[in-house]
């Protein structure tokens, strides 16, 4: 399997995560203000400090964003561009965002697809402090209550990421059992998420939001995403028993590689190791 080095040390605790409760709802980010704030509210108003969403659709404007990118310094395995600012009025396509605390504010973590002014598709990881909500639009959401996604330096890859930590439970009407995640890098992303469900006796799991980079990508239609860096939203995935019985993790994806590179589709499973990270939260059903 393909492998990246980091520029420090793997630690041994290759999936950092926290159980907790959690409940799916949805709501509609207003347009005018800041997509932080946006995002932040509509948790906020369901009693949750975070969790991760997804949307399919959105305009943004002003808005601004980075790709991912060759790391010029060697500080990094790879890095992110500079920054781009589309004219006008950017049509979102599709994304994931995870939504926690980084030096004591609330912060987001968002990757996704889109078409700018002039009908130029694009994508990459959206600038929390440079996004404006245009038009108001609908998202899915997975609040958590007794974890946080907190960003914290990372050694590992030199970058300062968000990861689970126990938090004080709100009682705030969770429904469901559920798991904050983050994958570390070089271990492939359905495989991880199967021996996880195995080990914690899930034996039928739902991911919610899902945002991260993986080590280019292998698709299932045939596809392959040969750049290395990428940024990546999970569109969709569940974790079940497959044909053998055995539990087998189908995660469609959507990213874009250093190059500009769009690709969506579902992982083969075996042949796509994490880059950096993967955040999302795993919701264990009946």
């Amino acid at each position: 399997m393909r492998s990246i080095k980091q520029p420090g040390a793997p630690v041994p605790e290759r999936i950092q995560w926290v159980e907790a409760r959690g409940r799916a709802f949805s709501f509609k980010f207003e347009a005018g203000v800041s997509l932080l704030e946006a995002a932040r509210r509509g948790f906020a108003t369901e009693g949750f400090v975070g969790g991760v969403l997804s949307f399919r659709e959105g305009a943004l404007g002003p808005f601004a964003y980075v790709m991912p990118a060759l790391s010029k310094t060697g500080a990094n395995a790879a890095f992110y561009s500079d920054t781009f600012r589309p004219q006008g009025i950017t049509r979102l396509k599709l994304g994931s965002m995870t939504l926690g605390v980084r030096d004591d504010a609330p912060f987001f973590h968002c990757h996704g697809l889109w078409i700018e002014q002039g009908n130029r598709a694009s994508g990459g990881h959206i600038l929390p402090e440079e996004a404006i909500v245009a038009e108001p639009f609908e998202v899915d959401a997975f609040g958590v209550d007794g974890a946080l996604f907190l960003a914290e330096p990372d050694a590992e890859t030199n970058f300062k990421l968000f990861g689970p930590v126990e938090a004080a439970a709100t009682g705030v009407r969770p429904t469901s059992r559920a798991f904050a995640l983050r994958l570390r890098p070089n271990q492939d992303f359905a495989l991880c998420l199967e021996e996880f469900c195995r080990t914690h006796g899930i034996a039928h799991a739902r991911i919610h939001g899902g945002v991260g980079s993986t080590i280019g990508a292998r698709f299932t239609h045939g596809g392959v995403t040969e750049p290395f860096a990428t940024e990546l939203a999970v569109t969709s995935g569940i974790i079940a028993p497959g044909r053998s019985g055995a539990l087998e993790a189908e995660l469609d994806v959507a990213l874009i590689d250093y190059t500009g590179g769009i690709a969506e589709g579902r992982l083969i499973r075996g042949d796509n190791p994490v880059l950096m990270t993967m955040e999302l939260v795993l919701e264990a059903l009946a």
